[in-house]
């Protein structure tokens, strides 16, 4: 944690193509319990990218603010992931419980997913 404390505000992309009304549900459950909540975005279907061969994916951001800096909460979502049961063996377009990813960092966009996907840009731009 930062030792000033400072309040870093940030947009984490949510998506998820296995059972994702309940995982992106739960998702959203433990981040308002463990993170400060402040906006999610309206929820996108999406076709696969790369391996077109599974479910489409439902996309959405939300908006936080938290005390972690950035490398911390990164390892908090990926920690997160594992939580719902993330197969890190599959392919890496693969099919997902759930895949948590910091596109925006204080006003900084550092996801490069944000300039290459529409739907990411479009997400986040309402949280913006």
């Amino acid at each position: 944690m930062n030792s000033n404390k400072d309040i870093n505000k940030c947009v984490i992309g949510i998506g998820s193509n296995i059972n994702p009304e309940k995982n992106i549900e739960s998702t959203i459950m433990i981040l308002k319990k463990e993170l400060q909540v402040k906006a999610i975005s309206s929820w996108i279907k999406t076709k696969p990218i790369g391996i077109v061969d599974q479910d489409n994916f439902t996309n959405g951001a939300v908006r936080i603010y938290t005390t972690m800096n950035k490398e911390e909460l990164t390892h908090y979502l990926k920690k997160l992931e594992d939580r719902l049961g993330r197969d890190r063996t599959l392919p890496k377009f693969g099919p997902r419980v759930i895949d948590l990813d910091v596109i925006v960092w204080n006003g900084e966009i550092v996801d490069d997913d944000y300039y290459k996907r529409d739907f990411v840009k479009k997400t986040v731009d309402e949280l913006r």
